[in-house]
């Protein structure tokens, strides 16, 4: 996870690199509103949250291709939950 904040601007990248080599990469962002009291923290909380459902979507979007893939060679329909 990389945190960079600027001028009231966090951005957070989440990464996963997994054994077979794949790379996934999700991004995060929050912006602080010129009505608030500067809170570092809570924008990098939000920017981390957000590029960890980021990430998440991309490996449930994977994650169902490889299903689909899978079950059709099998004959089945591919279903995932999300």
């Amino acid at each position: 996870m990389v945190i960079d904040e600027h001028d009231g601007h966090t951005r957070a990248t989440a990464r996963l690199h997994t054994r077979d080599g794949d790379r996934w990469v999700g991004t995060g962002h929050a912006r602080l509103s010129p009505a608030d009291r500067d809170v570092p923290e809570i924008g990098d909380e939000l920017a981390v949250a957000r590029a960890l459902a980021d990430l998440a979507q991309h490996l449930l979007a994977a994650t169902a291709a490889d299903v689909g893939e899978n079950t059709r060679e099998q004959g089945g329909q591919a279903a995932v939950a999300t």
